[in-house]
C-alpha cells in the first residue's frame, strides 16, 4: 500500500514479521497472524475506509457517542474472520451497535468494504489483540454481549494453553459485560466445546442460559459458509450462552 498516512498503525505492524515474532515471544497468543493475499477491493478498503470505520487508537477508552452518535446496546465480536455473521447481525439489528475485532487483514478489508457497501452505521472495527482492547479500551459494564464464534481450537495438547476461552480471559469479559449481559461462544470441535463448558461452569458469577451443563440450541447466531460446510462434513456445532449475574 502506498498511502501510509491512512493506514491504522496495527495494520502496518502486522506486515512486520520481526515485530510479530517479538509479540509472540513476549506472551502466549491465542492466534497466529496468517499471511494472505489481499484482493484489490480489500486493499482499497484498508486504504480509504479504515479512517471512517476503523478504530486506530488501541489505548484510548472506546467512546460510543463519538463513533455511533448515540447510546445503544453494544455487542463486541472477537475474531470475526471474513465478517459474514457480524455483518448480518449488524444489518438485522439497527437498534444495536457492534464492534468487531480481527487481526487478519483480508478479513478486515472485506468487512470495511461491506460496511460501506451496505451503508451500515452501527459497526466499527479494531485490528488488534482482543485481550488488549478489552483491557485498555472497553469500560467495565459497557457491553450487552460478547461473541466468540469458532475460535481456533488448538487441538494439539501442547497447544491447549493458547485457547482463547480460559478462566482468566472469561473473567475479564465478565467485568466488561453489563449485569444481565451475555457471552456467546460456539465451536465445532467437540473437545474444545467440553473445555469451554468446564471453564464457564466453574466461574461463579456466570449462569448458563440453557441450564447447568447444557449447550444452547436456540441462538441468534447466523449460519456462516464455514458452518454450513462443516455441517455437510458431519461436524456438530455447540453453542454456549452464559449470562453475567454479578
Amino acid at each position: 500500500m502506498s498511502d501510509t498516512k491512512n493506514h491504522p498503525e496495527p495494520l502496518v505492524a502486522l506486515d512486520a514479521g520481526d515485530a510479530a515474532a517479538e509479540l509472540h515471544r513476549r506472551t502466549v497468543r491465542s492466534y497466529v497472524i496468517r499471511g494472505g493475499r489481499l484482493t484489490s477491493s480489500q486493499q482499497q478498503a484498508l486504504e480509504t475506509l479504515w479512517p471512517v470505520y476503523g478504530i486506530n487508537d488501541v489505548k484510548a477508552a472506546f467512546n460510543a457517542q463519538q463513533h455511533f452518535g448515540r447510546s445503544a446496546p453494544l455487542v463486541l465480536e472477537i475474531g470475526f474472520g471474513m465478517g459474514d455473521s457480524l455483518l448480518e447481525m449488524a444489518r438485522n439489528n439497527p437498534d444495536k451497535d457492534f464492534i468487531g475485532i480481527e487481526v487478519h487483514r483480508p478479513g478486515v478489508g472485506r468487512l470495511l468494504h461491506e460496511i460501506h457497501a451496505q451503508g451500515l452505521g452501527n459497526l466499527r472495527v479494531y485490528c488488534h489483540d482482543a485481550k488488549e482492547i478489552l483491557r485498555d479500551c472497553i469500560a467495565d459494564g459497557a457491553l450487552s454481549c460478547v461473541q466468540i464464534f469458532f475460535p481456533d481450537p488448538w487441538h494439539k495438547k501442547k497447544h491447549n494453553k493458547r485457547r482463547l476461552v480460559q478462566a482468566e480471559f472469561m473473567e475479564l469479559i465478565r467485568r466488561k459485560l453489563a449485569i444481565g449481559g451475555k457471552v456467546h461462544v460456539a465451536t465445532d470441535w467437540e473437545p474444545y466445546a467440553q473445555h469451554m463448558m468446564e471453564v464457564m461452569s466453574a466461574l461463579p458469577d456466570y449462569r448458563n442460559a440453557a441450564g447447568a451443563g447444557l449447550f444452547s440450541t436456540a441462538t441468534e447466531r447466523p449460519l456462516t459458509k464455514f458452518e454450513k460446510r462443516g455441517q455437510r462434513l458431519g461436524h456438530v456445532v455447540n453453542d454456549l450462552v452464559f449470562v453475567r449475574e454479578r
